[in-house]
């Protein structure tokens, strides 16, 4: 017998469903009665709590995004020991998460949600946006003026790698590589620091 609306936490229950369906299936791979099913709930149940599946990714991707920016303001660290090494630490949170947090991480970056569309999700995407953002600016602050490319620009760069490498490494896409994913994001970030001149050239 289906637990219907007296189901203690029902909300949580499903993203919970949600979050296995996503391992098993993918974000775009599973429909609210799968869900329902999953929490044994009936799908009318469910619609207490979301209007639709894409509501329940939202809340999914927004719990992820909760984490996901305490785990970016916990490395950045107010800028210390120092700029760079508050950088490079916000690149291995992001790693950290998408390995511990695989379901969230789908739901944020894979399942084709708008943000806009979802005011709570707009919200906490963009304090994780915000806290990259001041680690870039905290970075470029050793150079000049007239050299100094748009912090904004930089976290973009440097969120586009770190996807790219949790996409190909760490998920296995890109197939098996000799290094670590953390040591190929760590290279790529320094090849682009030298490039703007944050970091002294190889000897």
């Amino acid at each position: 017998m289906k637990r219907g609306y007296h189901h203690g936490n029902l909300r949580q229950a499903l993203v919970e469903a949600a979050l296995a369906l996503i391992a098993a299936q993918g974000p775009q791979g599973f429909t609210l009665s799968e869900a329902a099913k999953a929490a044994d709930v009936t799908p009318a149940a469910v619609y207490r709590h979301f209007a639709g599946r894409d509501d329940l990714l939202a809340e999914v991707a927004r719990q992820g995004f909760d984490i996901f920016a305490a785990l970016l303001e916990y490395a950045w660290n107010d800028g210390r020991p120092s700029a760079l090494a508050a950088f490079e630490a916000t690149g291995r949170a992001y790693l950290a998460f998408a390995r511990k947090y695989p379901g969230h991480y789908q739901a944020m970056f894979e399942s084709g949600l708008q943000p806009a569309r979802h005011p709570d999700l707009a919200a906490i995407s963009a304090r994780a946006q915000t806290t990259l953002d001041r680690a870039a600016a905290g970075l470029t602050e050793a150079l000049p003026p007239h050299r100094r490319p748009p912090a904004r620009m930089i976290s973009a760069h440097i969120w586009a790698m770190s996807h790219g490498v949790v996409e190909l490494f760490l998920r296995g896409n890109g197939g098996s590589q000799p290094w670590p994913p953390e040591d190929l994001l760590e290279t790529g970030v320094g090849i682009y620091l030298r490039g703007l001149g944050l970091l002294p050239p190889d000897r």
